[in-house]
């Protein structure tokens, strides 16, 4: 094979698996733009428009290990494929809905199908390219979704403004269509240990993350002593210990507990996990805001944060050439870092009167750190990981960082209405302020949390070994 084909065969991988990914990704926030329309032509109340973001990612969250399994011992490829065929009817589904409670449930819907998507275009694209050719690969893949994530309030508010609300998924069926032709032509099938179905894991991993984020939702409006909120935040804390028993002691665990000896792999998850909740809760906040206090359309809000939501499709790639060079931790812990400094100078900022142009330095900070992060944290969960356990590492972050952007939403929101917060023009901007600074704080701590990442010097201790490796593994360094 000649240099320039095998060149075009490993970007046609990229893009086979890199497009699923990005529609999933997208569909986490492409709403978030559209719910003050959303709001008035469904009649919706605010925690109805919680449930919008959060019915998606928790049925994203809740399935992503069982649907790793599935690809483990059916064929990666052909779950990856069902997958995208799924969350394209769904959002056929979402474009029809009439009432709020049928989006919610459309939402629930696509997020299943979504959950085959994130976790295993990374492990396909893992195995499909040569060691040599991942970091980048990943990179270029961390780039992509990372602009899912990010574009999905200015794509939401263009469609919306353009056309209606329904566009937003309508949308999605061209692109999962094209997403089927390539999967099928340019990835191999692979798979991993093919073990029992964990069935009771499913079960009580589902009800620990439903229990634990339903009584979060629900504790300013019915009373956080109130016996609901108080069942399902108990009720779902016992569940996750029940969930952690059942995986350590069952021969087949949905999620091996093992996996978390390794260091890269278990901070890599609490980071993953701290950077969703805190940036995630605030982009809730921050894009209503715009609309809300300061009268912008839906375009002009998500035009507003283009320099928050373009910097990670320059700035992700790039990571996956420099990793190598300046090792994970320190791009990390930069781009947290520049995450909660942008936050903090945007909640410091924030004002009914406030002028573009002095958001933009915050806008900035934080598209050029998630940019930082993307990338580099999905290589850290892979570093030292067999190519068997590839999607169920994978699969394990991508459910961690579901559950961070449910909570961060759900989290956030809480603080604002417990200041006393309203979605009116007078009664938004001060528990909005008040909101962002904690997302500000909890990246901070996150920052700590990252610096216990393996140092550049223990990348390049272990990188002989994974290289020796029948199977190797990816090496950050």
């Amino acid at each position: 094979m000649s240099t320039t084909s095998r060149r075009t065969s490993v970007g046609l991988v990229v893009l086979a698996a890199s497009i699923p990914a990005f529609m999933a990704s997208l569909d986490n926030l492409v709403v978030t733009n559209a719910l003050p329309v959303l709001a008035v032509d469904l009649d919706a109340s605010l925690e109805q428009l919680q449930w919008f973001i959060n019915g998606y990612s928790l049925a994203f969250a809740s399935m992503i290990l069982m649907a790793v399994a599935l690809g483990d011992r059916f064929g990666r490829r052909r779950v990856f494929s069902g997958g995208v065929a799924l969350f394209t009817v769904a959002s056929i589904l979402c474009a029809l809905a009439p009432t709020a409670e049928a989006l919610i449930a459309a939402r629930v819907l696509q997020g299943i199908g979504g959950a085959a998507l994130m976790p295993l275009s990374l492990a396909i694209l893992s195995t499909n390219v040569s060691a040599r050719m991942r970091p980048l690969a990943i990179g270029i893949w961390g780039g992509v979704a990372g602009l899912g994530v990010a574009v999905g309030p200015l794509v939401g508010g263009a469609v919306v403004e353009g056309l209606t609300w329904h566009a937003i998924f309508w949308l999605n069926v061209p692109v999962g269509v094209l997403a089927l032709v390539l999967i099928r032509a340019f990835l191999a099938e692979t798979r991993g240990d093919r073990v029992r179905l964990d069935l009771v894991g499913l079960g009580l991993g589902m009800a620990a993350v439903f229990g634990l984020v339903f009584g979060i939702v629900r504790g300013n409006d019915a009373g956080w002593t109130s016996p609901q909120v108080l069942a399902a935040l108990v009720g779902g804390a016992v569940l996750l210990l029940a969930f952690l028993a059942w995986e350590g002691r069952t021969r087949d665990p949905l999620l091996p507990l093992g996996l978390f000896r390794d260091r890269s792999f278990s901070v890599a998850n609490a980071v993953g996990l701290m950077f969703s909740i805190g940036i995630f809760g605030a982009v809730f906040i921050l894009i209503q805001f715009l609309q809300v206090v300061q009268g912008r359309s839906p375009l002009e809000a998500g035009a507003m944060t283009m320099p928050w939501t373009m910097a990670p499709l320059v700035v992700a790639p790039l990571t996956g050439i420099v990793a190598p060079r300046v090792g994970i931790r320190a791009l990390v812990t930069t781009g947290v870092a520049l995450q909660s400094g942008g936050l903090a100078w945007i909640g410091l900022t924030l004002d009914p009167a406030v002028a573009y142009g002095e958001l933009v330095p915050g806008f900035v900070a934080c598209g050029v750190g998630m940019g930082l992060v993307f990338a580099p944290l999905a290589t850290a969960v892979l570093a030292h990981m067999r190519d068997e356990d590839h999607a169920k590492a994978s699969g394990t972050n991508a459910t961690v960082r579901e559950i961070g952007v449910a909570l961060g939403i759900a989290v956030l929101t809480a603080v604002f209405t417990g200041v006393g917060g309203e979605l009116t023009p007078t009664g938004y901007t001060d528990a909005a302020r008040t909101a962002v600074l904690w997302g500000a704080a909890i990246l901070a701590a996150t920052t700590g949390i990252a610096t216990l990442l393996p140092s550049r010097r223990a990348e390049l201790a272990t990188a002989p070994a994974a290289e020796a490796a029948p199977a190797p593994a990816l090496a950050p360094a």
